[in-house]
Parts: C-alpha cells; sequence; structure tokens
C-alpha cells in the first residue's frame, strides 16, 4: 500500500517593522519613481564627470580606475568616463578613441532607457529593443576581445592604448 508523500508546509516567519514598512512604501511608490531615479542618477554622474574633467586629470587623480592604477593595464571599462566626458561635449571621434564599445553601445543603451521610461512612466508604446542571446553573446565576446587587444603592445593595437 502505497502513502501519499505530504509536503511540508512552508515556514514564513511574520514580516519585522522594517519589512512591513518596505512593503508598504513599494505598494505606494508611484510607476514613475524609478525611470525618474535611475535619471537623477544619470545626470548626477553627468555632472561628476563634468566636474572633475577626467581628460586632464594626472594617472593616478580622481576619478581613477583601480585596475589600471594597481596593474597598469587598461580594464574593459578602462576610458569609459573619458568616453562619457568627450560624448558630453559632442566630441564622438575623440569618445570613440577612449571606449569604442561605449560610443557603440550609447544610442541603444539610450533608446531603451526611453522606451522603458516612457512606457512605465508615461504609457508610451515605443518598440522594445529585443536583442538574442546571440547578439547579447557577440557584444560580450567583442568587449572582451577589445579589452585583450587594446592592452597588446604591438604596433596595430598601441593605438587602442587609453
Amino acid at each position: 500500500m502505497a502513502y501519499p508523500i505530504e509536503h511540508p508546509v512552508a515556514y514564513l516567519p511574520e514580516p519585522t517593522r522594517l519589512g512591513r514598512l518596505t512593503a508598504r512604501l513599494v505598494a505606494r511608490t508611484p510607476r514613475w519613481a524609478a525611470p525618474l531615479s535611475i535619471l537623477v542618477c544619470f545626470l548626477g554622474a553627468g555632472a561628476y564627470v563634468l566636474a572633475t574633467d577626467p581628460t586632464d586629470s594626472a594617472p593616478d587623480a580622481m576619478p581613477s580606475c583601480l585596475i589600471k592604477l594597481t596593474t597598469g593595464f587598461d580594464c574593459p571599462g578602462c576610458g569609459g568616463t573619458r568616453a562619457f566626458w568627450y560624448v558630453l561635449h559632442g566630441n564622438l571621434p575623440a569618445a570613440a578613441r577612449h571606449h569604442l564599445l561605449f560610443v557603440f553601445a550609447l544610442p541603444f543603451l539610450v533608446y531603451t532607457y526611453l522606451a522603458w521610461a516612457g512606457r512605465t512612466a508615461l504609457g508610451w508604446r515605443l518598440p522594445m529593443l529585443r536583442p538574442s542571446p546571440r547578439a547579447i553573446g557577440l557584444l560580450i565576446a567583442g568587449w572582451a576581445a577589445f579589452s585583450v587587444a587594446r592592452n597588446l603592445p604591438w604596433t596595430p593595437f598601441t593605438s587602442l592604448y587609453v
């Protein structure tokens, strides 16, 4: 005779005061809060980059890449802050010189944010970008190859060194 297997009831602890407060705040948060928060963060990052001017700083001055400072190698994001500074000043060739993939990805990232924020906060119906896993894999592989190539000390690759 087979007995049915009884599944134990999962024990869920009673939420704490902080948990209840957080749940209430999340339930009352307006739809536009998340897109606005991200926009404020990016505006803050832009203000920081404009205030520090990473193109005129010494190699060990702020803002500095910790990996480049300690190892001497360009990390996968190295040059991104300077590229962002040049984009904010409208100099796309100089931005591409410092981080080509940042300049390539920027229009896609901006459009994706606008489509999501417009849909979330304003009800817009812009088509969302839906990259395939293969496209994402190719982008990551390209970023990895770019990161390795910019650290090679031979003639065609030295132009990628920032």
